[in-house]
């Protein structure tokens, strides 16, 4: 996009890059795109480092290096910075050592007395927790930093670890342009206004030692100035980007024009399927699965074979098999996610024999794109950060983190509101990362239930992102495929079911991977004459299931269920062309699970008003309004669950 078509920034949280020509060779250079929340870019940097990392080839890290710059205060106080440190020797998120700068001015906004801004001695001292080299240095003496900057990229490059330069000041102006410093720190502002600034102690340092003339400091000082004001680039060793050529470079363009209704074919053929069914299911010899890890892929053979329907876990896999087959790398972090948190995924094989793991998806072909499962760190605000920098540096990669439970997301919603769903709006970054985030009422208290999808409604604007609630096999086949298939790049955000992953009913055939697309609406699916139908009942997730079996218990032959799986952007049209088939209908209801203040109504019901043809009003079916998200007892969720059920299909309550 053009800088106007988007809503734009303030200059000092705009990135920038440039190439600079050394003796050695050209460097590129890439200051990454930040909003003002302390230190939540960190993990962000280090994320799009491992995929330029990745996309080289770099395994050892000496072609990309991250240097993130820090206050001090930040770096004492923001818990973010722990969980990066904490992050930076682990497989799945290791960079091979960053370089850390704490501009060290003693200015946490009005908060430098110690006594209140940390605990430790050193604002540095949370590095230790990781053994990293820390190096305090007087920033008014140049030489003095640039040789301990020497000595930290030298250490970082012989041991691939983190280090920490303490880059000991002041600031001058205070916090900001508008800040009076004086004002709380008297006595400390009082000493800064009568010290010489760096530049002149070096420039009478350099003078009196004979190493230039007396009025060259001057000279040199105004000819900087001269060429500022002509407009000149004063950089010395810039390359301008006509003469940039970098053969890793990512090419975004055919992504440029993609909108929501890019089309992209998720089909697979038969015999394909046959061949990654086969590949799963392939073991390395002496290796024993846990017994019940066993029944899953006994079961999963007969799937392969038709002789069972497909379950949630088995297609999952599927889609990720045949993306690697594709071209497309598949990159899997959270809590769990390699088994899955429900035990469901399993793809990653634990040997009981000797400890051992073995991962079916590194395994499908000689020449697939790589498949990477991570058990991250008990973290999700670094780890969400970490996942959307790398996917905003790798297009070609189903990037995707898990939540253990939805809810848990929370934790990290600083990195949802300010990057994943504003990023490309305040800084034109294009980004694929999909959240897998395990949603539904099921009995389990209030931080077990619901993912927050009003949240994540609540921030759609200008197709930000894309909020999706599957409710078959099929369909999370499907959509993960579409995802990477479609020649457009947005945040995916997907509802994922917990009991759905074993329903009787949540099943698919062959037929529905095989020639199935993902339907943004799913129409009735009983044999019910759409010109009896008095009563049409929306829904999305797993309430869907509930609806079902009572309205088939009943023999209710007057009322249709219809599924919304993509909530977000709002699928007027698919919806729209359902409805025709329903005209006859008095009754328009839509029906969540959730509280009335929480899940989708408060979305759905304006665009329902504005936006459906059909000429009934929808009426709200679902729990009342609520401060938590669910009651803590099993039984009362479960009378709950019957009251609103039967009110959608228009049963008597004490029937």
């Amino acid at each position: 996009k053009s800088h106007g078509e988007n809503m734009g920034d303030v200059k000092y949280h705009m990135g920038f890059s440039s190439d600079i020509k050394t003796p050695n060779g050209d460097v590129h250079l890439a200051l990454a795109f930040n909003p003002s929340h302390l230190e939540i870019v960190t993990p962000v940097v280090e994320g799009s480092v491992r995929a330029r990392q990745d996309r080289r080839g770099d395994m050892s890290g000496i072609e990309v290096l991250p240097i993130q710059i820090h206050g001090d205060a930040a770096f004492a106080g923001q818990g973010v910075v722990m969980e990066t440190l904490q992050m930076s020797q682990s497989r799945g998120y290791s960079t091979k050592g960053s370089i850390h700068i704490v501009v060290n001015n003693q200015i946490g906004f009005t908060t430098s007395n110690t006594e209140d801004s940390r605990s430790t001695f050193y604002c540095t001292d949370v590095a230790k927790m990781v053994n990293a080299p820390i190096f305090h240095v007087n920033a008014d003496d140049p030489e003095a930093v640039m040789l301990v900057t020497q000595i930290a990229i030298d250490y970082r490059m012989a041991f691939k670890k983190d280090v920490v330069i303490d880059l000991v000041c002041y600031r001058r102006h205070g916090h900001n342009e508008a800040d009076e410093p004086s004002a709380t720190q008297p006595m400390m502002y009082k000493t800064i206004n009568a010290l010489a600034t760096t530049r002149s102690l070096y420039a009478d340092k350099l003078v009196q030692e004979n190493i230039v003339a007396v009025d060259a400091p001057e000279i040199m000082m105004q000819n900087f100035r001269n060429e500022l004001d002509a407009g000149h680039c004063v950089v010395p060793g810039i390359i301008s980007h006509s003469a940039v050529h970098h053969a890793s470079n990512i090419n975004w363009h055919p992504y440029d024009n993609g909108n929501t209704n890019t089309h992209a074919d998720t089909t697979i053929s038969m015999g394909n399927l046959r061949i990654l069914c086969e590949q799963l299911e392939k073991r390395p010899k002496e290796f024993q699965l846990q017994a019940r890890v066993e029944k899953i892929m006994h079961d999963r053979h007969k799937m392969a074979a038709g002789a069972l329907e497909i379950d949630w876990g088995f297609a999952e896999n599927l889609a990720y098999a045949s993306l690697v087959t594709e071209g497309y790398a598949v990159r899997l972090s959270g809590q769990d996610c390699g088994r899955g948190t429900f035990f469901h995924r399993h793809s990653v094989w634990h040997n009981q024999l000797d400890g051992g793991a073995y991962v079916p998806l590194r395994n499908i072909s000689k020449d697939q794109a790589n498949f990477l499962v991570i058990d991250s760190l008990l973290s999700e605000v670094a780890v969400l950060a970490f996942e959307y920098g790398y996917a905003t540096a790798k297009p070609d990669t189903l990037v995707i983190w898990e939540a253990q439970f939805g809810d848990f997301a929370n934790g990290a919603q600083v990195v949802i509101d300010q990057f994943i769903v504003s990023g490309e709006q305040k800084w034109n970054r294009l980004c694929g990362l999909t959240m897998l985030l395990p949603h539904g009422f099921e009995g389990q208290g209030a931080e077990h239930s619901s993912a927050r999808l009003e949240r994540y409604l609540q921030l759609c604007a200008q197709n930000n992102i894309q909020v999706c609630v599957p409710s078959t096999p099929a369909q999370m086949f499907h959509l993960l495929r579409r995802q990477m298939l479609r020649k457009y790049r947005k945040p995916l955000i997907v509802m994922t079911p917990k009991s759905l992953l074993r329903h009787n009913l949540a099943v698919n055939t062959l037929d529905d991977i095989c020639l199935g697309e993902f339907k943004k609406v799913i129409d009735e699916i009983d044999a019910i004459v759409a010109g009896d139908t008095k009563r049409v009942v929306m829904c999305s997730g797993k309430v869907f299931y509930d609806l079902l079996i009572q309205r088939r218990e009943f023999a209710l032959k007057h009322v249709v269920i219809i599924r919304i799986e993509e909530l977000y952007p709002f699928p007027v049209d698919s919806l729209n062309i359902i409805l025709q088939q329903y005209e006859n209908a008095s009754e328009l209801v839509w029906c969540q699970e959730e509280p009335k203040n929480q899940g989708a109504w408060d979305y759905f019901e304006p665009r329902f008003a504005a936006k459906l043809s059909h000429h009934c009003d929808v009426e709200y079916v679902g729990r009342d309004p609520s401060a938590a998200p669910a009651v803590g007892s099993s039984k009362v969720h479960a009378q709950q669950q019957k009251k609103l059920i039967r009110e959608a299909l228009g049963l008597p309550h004490d029937l």
